[in-house]
């Protein structure tokens, strides 16, 4: 008896076909499905605690610069100009400096980083004023007046 069998030797070639693009599908959803998770929730996140870490590290630093530019005691005759490294930019972004009072107050566009300190300045400073930009160059000037040592956060070329 012959053999009845439809020939099917022509349908062998699609399986292969359809499982790879299958499994191509299934790793494109498992790579589509990583990347929202990771650049929804846990990279912003991450970067947002690495950010204000790094303005602490960063406006701690600068406190101890303005503190250890300001003479102890007494002294006459000050005429302080100092250059104070700055990071560029905190999360990508660059940043401002300022002083409230005896506290600088580190200023970024993320409202999630940012930070300030209280300046452990001797009583012979009257005033500390100004601010600093990420991008110019920082120094910390410390003169001497007739009511007392004012030190003054002055960006670009100490004047």
């Amino acid at each position: 008896m012959p053999d009845v069998r439809p020939d099917r030797s022509h349908d062998r070639g699609v399986s292969p076909v359809v499982g790879k693009t299958l499994e191509i599908s299934i790793v494109v959803l498992y790579i589509g499905l990583l990347s929202t998770t990771l650049y929804g929730g846990v990279v912003p996140d991450f970067r947002s605690a690495a950010g204000d870490e790094l303005a602490d590290r960063t406006l701690a630093g600068a406190t101890q610069e303005v503190e250890d530019a300001v003479p102890p005691g007494t002294a006459t005759g000050v005429d302080v100009r100092r250059r104070v490294e700055l990071p560029r930019t905190i999360r990508g972004e660059p940043y401002q400096v300022r002083v409230d009072g005896r506290t600088l107050v580190l200023d970024h566009p993320d409202p999630n980083v940012g930070t300030e300190s209280t300046l452990a300045v001797p009583a012979a400073v009257v005033r500390v004023e100004g601010s600093w930009s990420s991008t110019a160059e920082a120094f910390v000037v410390v003169e001497r007046t007739d009511a007392g040592l004012v030190v003054r956060l002055a960006r670009g070329e100490a004047s």
